[in-house]
């Protein structure tokens, strides 16, 4: 049977916002994402990261510095009794046209192929608009939170080119999860 997941943004959503990150160290956990991340498992959510990481593409820096970033962010939340179901990322330049970079919703439906998700009850919460964009591509929801880059995104809520709001904005990762707890 499949379950619902929540898709979640690496840069601004669950770590802290920081450019580039090519350097694992300065990895970050945003307050409160552990045990966000830990009351969406109780209520049955599949936990699936989904990133961008164009650094790789734009020559920023190896794609073996991507996976150690992620395997340190699994690390960081394991120590805190998260343990995420995948990781799922596209290393190319947004000129690339691939099927796997947001907002294209191939990263989203590869995992629900793999892990089995009913994206029709999942949800994307990210930084950008791309990220509700994503999910919205994917049958799923779309959440923006206002951490990263967030407020900015926000503002383009108002101007033209929006191809559909977000079903919510929040103020960060936790309380889109206290958000999407308690319509579950």
């Amino acid at each position: 049977m499949s379950r619902p997941a929540v898709f979640a943004d690496r840069d601004g959503t669950l770590v802290v916002e920081r450019g580039y990150l090519s350097d694992p160290d300065d990895l970050e956990l945003l307050p409160g994402v552990p045990q966000a991340l830990r009351n969406l498992r109780a209520q049955g959510f599949a936990l699936v990261l989904v990133s961008n990481q164009s650094g790789v593409g734009r020559g920023l820096f190896p794609l073996s510095r991507v996976y150690q970033a992620m395997a340190r962010l699994r690390r960081l939340l394991r120590a805190r009794g998260v343990e995420l179901d995948a990781v799922y990322f596209c290393p190319h330049r947004p000129e690339a046209g691939c099927a796997c970079r947001k907002p294209a919703p191939g990263l989203l439906e590869r995992a629900a192929e793999d892990l089995v998700l009913d994206l029709s009850r999942s949800v994307m919460i990210g930084d950008k608009l791309i990220d509700v964009e994503t999910g919205h591509r994917a049958g799923a929801g779309g959440v923006l939170v206002r951490s990263g880059y967030g407020r900015d995104e926000e503002r383009r809520l108002a101007g033209e080119g929006v191809p559909r709001p977000p079903d919510r904005v929040c103020e960060d990762f936790a309380e889109a999860a206290r958000w999407l707890i308690e319509g579950a």
